[in-house]
């Protein structure tokens, strides 16, 4: 179970993966984790069948919930994952990918004599990338969004539980809204008359703070998937490189 909020200027590490707990016995526990990972991956899941694979929004939606229906949870598809075949969204992705190659030859076949030719293989114990093969863009872009859109939504969430609403103004003013809507950082001295600061001093100390609550966010969301420091810091890296392709 994960360690309560360390307060405003920091988040606990991870202890138990979603992972994890999303592969256990325990109904209610698996519910919860399989809730949040679905939650987390799904979006991605249905850009990728749209934008990649040319699939109309109410047929990708379709499609994931039948994969979601009899892969992960008829066949628990989340407890096979294994990390030396590769990330868990690479393993899902490729899933995905093979089961509906399945589905949609599936029923082209039925307006036709089928073959056995026709259905693809589908075993989720040898899922993995051939070599060279990179997951698709779309999928990494809207993974990569998902991830920080929890990070923040995390950040602020702490940010009202502790009373201190101040920093995330600050964040929201010089990084949130520059970054994601295009706006003028906010100058620090109409920070000190918005938020109450001694000095725009203070107002840039404040902001340092918020930019370390955001980093420890981010940790937070990435290690409820990543099994160790080492496995987060090359998903948060990754991550920066993914936005940074695509001019994020």
């Amino acid at each position: 179970m994960a360690a309560a909020h360390e307060g405003p200027e920091g988040f606990p590490q991870t202890q138990w993966s979603l992972v994890a707990r999303a592969g256990q016995i325990d109904p209610a526990a698996k519910r919860e984790a399989l809730g949040q990972l679905l939650g987390r991956y799904l979006p991605a899941l249905r850009a990728h069948l749209v934008h990649r694979k040319g699939l109309s929004h109410e047929k990708a939606e379709d499609l994931v919930q039948e994969f979601v229906a009899s892969k992960i949870l008829e066949k628990d598809l989340i407890a096979r994952a294994d990390q030396n075949l590769g990330k868990l969204r690479t393993f899902l992705l490729t899933a995905l990918d093979r089961f509906v190659t399945n589905q949609l030859r599936n029923e082209r076949a039925k307006k036709r004599a089928p073959s056995q030719r026709d259905v693809v293989a589908f075993d989720e114990r040898q899922i993995g990338l051939p070599a060279g093969q990179r997951p698709s863009e779309v999928f990494d872009v809207a993974w990569a969004r998902g991830v920080i859109s929890e990070a923040l939504t995390q950040m602020r969430q702490d940010c009202e539980t502790s009373g201190r609403m101040e920093l995330w103004g600050v964040f929201e003013a010089r990084i949130v809204g520059p970054t994601f809507e295009g706006t003028l950082p906010v100058d620090y001295r109409q920070l000190v008359d918005r938020f109450g600061f001694q000095s725009p001093t203070q107002a840039s100390n404040a902001l340092t703070t918020a930019k370390r609550m955001y980093a420890r966010a981010l940790r937070s969301a990435v290690g409820q998937y990543a099994q160790n420091e080492d496995e987060i810091e090359s998903e948060i890296n990754e991550l920066k490189e993914i936005l940074a392709r695509c001019g994020a």
